[in-house]
């Protein structure tokens, strides 16, 4: 290692281990004892612009490791990314720049949030999902305008999770060579050593999984730059690098140890590492010879999009229907005219289930929007999410149904992976009942606010003889739950068209559709309000004369009882009003006007209906109000006799309506 590369590496480390020790919390093991594989990367091989990182065909890094970030900091710091020597000071602090793991913020260089391990791992997945869909659609020979790798540090935390098994082994049998993953292999977890509790010859798992792999010293950067160099080379194969790391490297007294992964090492011994290396006793010192070798990376990167946006304003020349195509894809904007192929639905076409509408409409705008790919974890035929006009991802060249397998958390985080290209508009289905399978890429979706369409179907009791394994029953809550999580539950076919637009149209965060398994009946909108009311989240659907006795307030399948229990209800002399909500998200950005003519104040006897748990009603039914919901688990039964036993009957809206409107104020 030469002067300045062992002068680079120990400022790398001492940055975080400063920035730890001012913290009085975080993680300086990870940053120190990875510090010269990365270094290596970063100034060898990682092809990125500092003064613009959003250079569309830069490489791509994920700290998959993301309790390590003040290794990425300092990186981003010393390569003249947009992350100040301030900012490394205030790292973990309120509203900093650098908080405890690294948070998506694609302007100062930070690809995505990792933080749950394995996430980075498998959301690199996806990122080389797109790099490949993005190069087949654009390149043509001469012009590689989409050519990117994807690398990653991953931990052996990372590759005990389950998310990175199931990403790995699909990554694998899709070939996608741009990822190239360091491993550091430094033995030690929270507890220990890995012995503990990790003592598979990982080498051998991934070999089987279809991956390229290597075996390297970590501090070695000749041996690191061979390996990445290899693994450049190897094309039709993912690589995985092990690299044999030690945690907390340069620490005189804890080198090695388990102490050094979350805990300050202390100002002793900060100042005993300074001493070893020869730095001076100062916080956050930056030798000027390292500043200056490391912020070449800005000329270099200048340089770099430069060759690259001189070959695209050529190949914008030749072939300007696809530089027309890739600025609607840039733009995020829906091009227009894309809604006219949709299709309509009318009362005398049957009663149809949510998820075969939810089919026709993939189908019917598939062609409008090329951006649009995505597939199923095994379940297609039930998700109704094929393309049936397009071959599959990886089989064929623009292929657009990917065949994610029975891996529902891989799939999630790939999605994520996807939508971070900012080009594309992924969507992944499966049954509401395994959304719990994808819950933390759901709230990585959520909290970096990607565009990401999640179908979930059979959606309720009504999916009838699985059983209560099967049958979804707190999953609605836990959606409406998570923050920027928009959940969206049609009640016919002509909402689900509706439905899809909203999703389409909606840029800053993950939709939900919720859709049935049963068939129901299509609403005649000559007698109801239309289903463009949709996009207002609630609507009054059926209305009562004056200032209703009563309100019905239901979404999905549900809808359809309250409309029959209102029929009679309204035979019976009562005013009664029928709120349609099918997305509590999208009702709660109404202004107040609009949401008080939908649930006036006076109107305080409100009954809400819904084959899931009661809990997230009472906030609009109030404490005059009912809820017929689901508060225990399911049966096996046909859906027909749950719905009978469980009370979703008119009968029994009827007799609820009726002792709401006799209960004392």
């Amino acid at each position: 290692m030469g002067r300045i590369d062992e002068l680079s590496v120990n400022t790398i480390r001492l940055l975080a281990a400063d920035a730890v020790e001012k913290a009085k919390s975080g993680h300086p093991g990870m940053p120190m004892g990875d510090a010269a594989m990365a270094y290596a990367l970063w100034m060898k091989f990682l092809r990125h612009n500092p003064k613009n990182p959003l250079w569309q065909n830069r490489d791509r890094f994920v700290l998959s490791a993301g309790h390590g970030s003040m290794l990425l900091y300092s990186l981003l710091h010393l390569t003249g990314h947009n992350i100040s020597i301030g900012d490394i000071k205030n790292f973990r602090q309120w509203e900093s720049k650098t908080p405890g793991h690294p948070e998506y913020c694609p302007e100062r260089g930070i690809e995505t949030t990792t933080g749950p391990l394995g996430q980075g791992f498998a959301t690199g997945v996806g990122m080389a999902v797109a790099e490949r869909y993005l190069s087949e659609m654009f390149n043509r020979p001469g012009f590689p305008i989409v050519d990117y790798n994807i690398y990653g540090i991953v931990s052996d935390g990372d590759l005990m999770e389950g998310v990175s098994a199931e990403a790995a082994s699909l990554s694998g049998h899709l070939r996608l060579g741009k990822i190239i993953y360091l491993y550091s292999d430094n033995k030690i977890t929270i507890e220990g050593s890995t012995d503990l509790s990790f003592t598979e010859d990982v080498e051998k798992r991934f070999q089987a999984y279809g991956w390229h792999t290597q075996r390297v010293d970590g501090d070695d950067l000749k041996a690191v730059e061979k390996a990445i160099n290899a693994a450049k080379k190897e094309k039709d194969r993912p690589s995985l690098i092990l690299a044999r790391t030690r945690i907390g490297c340069g620490s005189p007294t804890k080198e090695g140890s388990a102490e050094t992964h979350g805990t300050p090492l202390g100002p002793d011994e900060i100042r005993l590492i300074k001493k070893c290396m020869g730095f001076p006793d100062k916080d956050f010192y930056i030798p000027k010879d390292v500043l200056l070798h490391m912020r070449k990376s800005v000329g270099k990167g200048r340089a770099l999009e430069g060759k690259w946006s001189s070959m695209f304003k050529r190949w914008s020349a030749k072939y300007p229907e696809l530089r027309k195509m890739w600025d609607k894809f840039a733009s995020r904007e829906l091009p227009l005219g894309w809604e006219k192929s949709l299709p309509g639905f009318k009362p005398v076409d049957g009663p149809i289930a949510t998820r075969s509408a939810s089919g026709k409409v993939l189908n019917s705008i598939a062609d409008a929007l090329p951006q649009l790919i995505g597939g199923s974890a095994d379940l297609a035929p039930s998700n109704n999410t094929y393309l049936k006009k397009y071959a599959d991802f990886g089989i064929k060249a623009g292929g657009r149904n990917l065949h994610f397998g029975v891996r529902e958390h891989a799939m999630g985080a790939v999605l994520n992976g996807m939508a971070l290209s900012r080009m594309l508009i992924p969507y992944g289905g499966t049954f509401l009942v395994f959304s719990d399978y994808l819950r933390p890429s759901e709230r990585l979706a959520a909290l970096m606010g990607l565009r990401v369409i999640y179908v979930f179907t059979h959606d309720s009791i009504g999916l009838g003889e699985d059983g209560p394994t099967h049958q979804p029953v707190e999953h609605l809550t836990g959606l409406r739950a998570m923050p920027n999580m928009t959940v969206i539950r049609p009640a016919d076919a002509n909402e689900t068209v509706e439905a899809w637009k909203a999703a389409l149209r909606h840029k800053e965060g993950p939709v939900a559709l919720i859709l049935s398994r049963q068939g129901l009946p299509v609403i005649d909108r000559k007698v109801y309000a239309p289903a463009s009311n949709l996009g207002r989240g609630a609507f009054i659907l059926s209305d009562s004369k004056g200032t209703p006795e009563i309100i019905l307030i239901s979404s999905g399948a549900e809808v359809h009882l309250c409309l029959e229990a209102a029929g009679v209800l309204r035979k019976q002399g009562v005013d009664v009003r029928v709120v349609n909500m099918p997305s509590f998200e999208l009702f709660e950005k109404q202004d107040k006007a609009y949401k008080g003519k939908v649930l006036p104040e006076k109107a305080q006897r409100r009954l809400a209906v819904e084959a899931a748990s009661s809990l997230p009603w009472h906030k609009y039914v109030g404490l005059k109000g009912a809820v017929i919901g689901i508060d225990r688990f399911g049966a096996s039964a046909p859906a027909k006799t749950l719905f009978k036993e469980f009370g979703f009957t008119v009968e029994n809206i009827v007799r609820h309506a009726h002792a709401l409107r006799k209960a004392k104020a």
